[in-house]
């Protein structure tokens, strides 16, 4: 199965325009981007698919080895970029996939003009002076709660994630999402997800890049989002007027707005 229906790619927009590749994060599919998508879509050319293991993707392509590590969803979104024949991409990933796509374009630089960083976090476990947000234990017990009861885990950190209580149904949404993924493959990524340490690979982007963060981000905290900013050296950092972890959501229009700029500009 070619790359195209692995992935259930979808192409939308202006067909001669700027291409923006949306990646979206742990746990959800392209759906998560459709607030966004319309005022996108009126300048570029919007491409969007779904992880493996994720959405609509081919799951009989997904494999616990094989998904153990990022590199292997860095490789489908080059697998995607070569088979549509994608070049000067605005790669946009959000959550993990910030970092997913930082090892795509590492990877294969040739292929993308910009990357877009929404809400990233290259390490999540504190480590000396370095402050992720959590420590080991911490995410062990994470792990283990959505090991052993993944359902309960995506009722519980679903609104968390989300934090915005005065709008219960985004929290619903997320956990829905969630709900939707196979225990077994939300496991694998997991433990990809929350175990990952990026943190060198950060120096080695060579494009303009936007770090995306929300004022109040209990996954990805605003350090976080400075550490980032400071370890790319062609970088610029917005701090969104909103909270949570998925402002793609929580506050669309200004999420399309920050991308929406940050591609425009020459």
């Amino acid at each position: 199965m070619n790359a195209r229906s692995r992935s259930n790619v979808v192409v939308t927009g202006r067909s001669d325009g700027p291409v923006v590749l949306l990646a979206h994060g742990f746990g959800c599919d392209q759906n998560l981007w459709r607030l966004v998508v319309p005022e996108l879509a009126e300048r570029f050319r919007v491409v969007l698919f779904d992880h493996i293991g994720a959405g609509k993707s081919e799951v009989a392509s997904w494999s616990p080895e094989r998904y153990a590590s990022l590199d292997a969803y860095a490789e489908d979104v080059l697998d995607i970029c070569a088979e549509l024949d994608l070049r000067d991409v605005t790669l946009v990933g959000h959550s993990v996939s910030a970092m997913i796509a930082v090892l795509a374009v590492n990877r294969s630089p040739e292929r993308f003009a910009k990357l877009v960083m929404l809400t990233p976090s290259p390490r999540y476990i504190d480590d000396g002076d370095y402050r992720g947000g959590f420590s080991r234990a911490d995410i062990e017990e994470l792990l283990e709660s959505l090991e052993s009861n993944y359902l309960g885990w995506s009722a519980v950190m679903a609104p968390v994630i989300m934090d915005n209580p005065g709008r219960p149904e985004l929290g619903d949404e997320l956990k829905d999402s969630f709900c939707r993924m196979d225990p077994e493959i939300a496991r694998v990524f997991a433990r990809a997800t929350f175990l990952s340490d990026n943190r060198d690979d950060l120096a080695k982007v060579e494009v303009p890049t936007l770090v995306i963060q929300t004022a109040r981000d209990a996954i990805a905290p605003q350090e976080v989002g400075r550490f980032v900013h400071t370890r790319i050296p062609a970088s610029e950092l917005v701090t969104l007027d909103a909270t949570g972890h998925c402002p793609q959501l929580s506050a669309p229009e200004a999420t399309a707005e920050a991308i929406t700029a940050f591609v425009s500009t020459p």
